[in-house]
């Protein structure tokens, strides 16, 4: 059996679609491509292919990674030729790289993401720098958000890693987030906007990186 990583990103015209969506649109790319996919065994057996972390609605990306297990070998080159010809527009296939079979599962790796947000804002430069300093200086945060089943309560700090301002001008900004991506927890980079004062929702929100475990 054989394992690939593939490396690839989601523009404007996919950010909408849902995780369960995105797997299926996957599973029809590589019937149509002539990938034959490796399946788990028992009762319900299903194509093992996994994604690092699940990307948000409205989210774009270019670092989003999958791992797939194959019954018949590739070369990556030649996988790469074939799917990326029956993918819809929006998803770029940006690297494919043959990994060990034994390797822990790519969830279990993920530890951070990095994200660039833009959103619009009467504040100064220097009045937003001094927020995120602020915000970085604290121990803890508590913080809630609702959720289906009612408040959702956590530590907001221990899921922020960094802050940096990216760009600025009179009524816009730029800015990096490097969040916790764990089992522990995810950080959601509109909660940090919240939590530094921003009067706006984020008018983007791109995923640039993740962040794998290196041992």
């Amino acid at each position: 059996m054989q394992r690939l990583r593939i490396r690839f990103g989601r523009g404007e015209e996919v950010k909408f679609i849902s995780h369960l969506d995105i797997i299926r649109l996957w599973q029809r790319a590589f019937t149509r491509a002539g990938i034959i996919l490796a399946y788990s065994e028992g009762f319900n057996p299903h194509p093992r292919i996994s994604l690092a972390a699940p990307l948000a609605l409205g989210v774009t990306s270019e670092s989003e990674l999958m791992d797939i297990s194959l019954a018949e070998w590739i070369s990556p080159h030649s996988f790469t030729t074939a799917v990326s010809r029956q993918l819809p527009t929006g998803i770029g296939l940006l690297q494919v790289y043959q990994i060990p079979a034994i390797m822990p599962s790519l969830q279990s790796q993920v530890r951070h993401a990095e994200y660039t947000v833009a959103i619009a804002t009467s504040r100064g430069q220097d009045e937003i720098a001094e927020a995120m300093a602020s915000l970085l200086a604290r121990e803890h945060l508590p913080w809630q958000h609702m959720r289906d089943t009612g408040p959702h309560r956590y530590d907001l700090r221990a899921l922020i890693d960094d802050l940096w301002l990216i760009k600025w001008h009179a009524g816009y900004c730029e800015m990096g987030m490097s969040l916790r991506c764990d089992s522990t927890g995810s950080g959601r980079p509109e909660q940090v906007t919240a939590a530094l004062d921003f009067e706006n929702h984020p008018q983007s929100i791109h995923r640039t990186r993740l962040i794998l475990r290196t041992s």
